[in-house]
Order: C-alpha cells, then structure tokens, then sequence
C-alpha cells in the first residue's frame, strides 16, 4: 500500500525512481451509504489508508495475524523541532503571530494527536521500533540492513521550502514557550529520552 502525497511531492517521488500511489482505497464492500452519496455526488473514492493513519487503524483492516508478521517502524521528532517546523508550515507569511500566541492556539494539540497517538495502541506502544527522524540517514539505514534490503535508500528532500527562517528550534521559544512544549509532548520526551539542550 503507498498512499498519495501533495503533487510536489509525487513529483519527488517518482523521479527518485518510487512507485506512485497503490492499493490504498477501500473495496466497495466498505462503503457506508454515506461513501455512495458522496461517490454518485462528487465522483470520489473512498480512500482506506491514508497518510498518518493511526496503527490501530491498520491493525483494524489488515487483521491482528498480518499485523503481528510484519516488521512495523515510524519516525518520531524532537517535539521542539516539530512544533516549530509546523509552525513555520502554518504561517508561511509575515505577520506571523508570535510563538505564545501560536501555542496558545489548539494547533499543537492537533499535532500531539498526529504524533505519539499514531504508532500507539490504547496508549501502548505498537510498533517495532521508533526511529529519531534528527537521524534520519542513520536510522534509514539500520532499517535497510534489518529488512536486507540490497541499496542504501536515498530520499529526496521535500517539505523543506517553507521555512525562511533557519533558526535553530532552540533559539526561537523563551523558557515559558519551552516548558509548555515539554508539557504537552511529555509523553515522547520521556519514551525517546529527548533533552531540550542550548546550543
């Protein structure tokens, strides 16, 4: 199954020489009443799996057998990191609002709902191994070498012309901005061992 990205970003995709989107929608027998109202009416398909879709989610439509068999990886990031990244992501254009106003915003629950809640199931860890994505090229190649296979795995870069400023994330939150973010990604920062450290 490979589900679809922005265009850019397929564009990325298949010139590195990947697969385009594959196997991701749901069979017709999923469909709710809603899903044909919504097909007749707009002409969409249902989709299945989607980008960040929940482990529990996958566990749910490929059953607890398959599930069990596979090798099942994710990438988590520094949450100071992240929450800036997204933050830049938001607010592509001067004026931005400030970082405590932005963290006074529920946009970062959203993101602490797209993090840790992914590749947990009811609060469990539920995957084989949590990658660092500061590690990316390290850890890219521990899984290659795990899954045997033949060619160290290139990635082209993408998702990386948003942000103008290239300030470092710990030069940009104050101490109230960083124990806020220490608050609310508690959780990751325990389980990876994440330290918000000065440069």
């Amino acid at each position: 199954m490979i589900t679809p990205i922005s265009p850019e970003d397929e564009k990325l995709r298949l010139a590195a020489g990947g697969r385009g989107p594959q196997n991701y929608m749901a069979p017709l027998s999923a469909y709710t009443l809603r899903d044909w109202m919504r097909r007749l009416r707009r002409g969409t398909r249902k989709e299945r799996y989607f980008n960040h879709i929940p482990a529990g989610e996958i566990r749910s439509f490929v059953g607890r057998r398959i599930w069990d068999a596979y090798f099942k990886f994710c990438f988590e990031r520094n949450p100071w990191d992240r929450l800036i990244s997204l933050y830049y992501w938001r607010f592509q254009t001067e004026p931005r609002p400030t970082i405590a106003e932005f963290l006074a915003t529920d946009i970062p629950l959203m993101l602490r709902r797209r993090g840790r809640d992914l590749y947990t199931i009811d609060g469990e860890v539920a995957v084989d191994r949590i990658c660092r994505f500061e590690a990316l090229s390290e850890e890219l190649e521990e899984i290659r070498i795990r899954l045997g296979m033949p060619e160290a795995m290139e990635l082209p870069r993408a998702k990386a012309g948003t942000r103008v400023d290239r300030s470092s994330h710990h030069e940009i939150p104050g101490e109230a901005e960083r124990r806020k973010i220490s608050e609310l990604f508690r959780e990751e920062i325990e389980l990876l061992g994440y330290r918000f450290q000065a440069e």
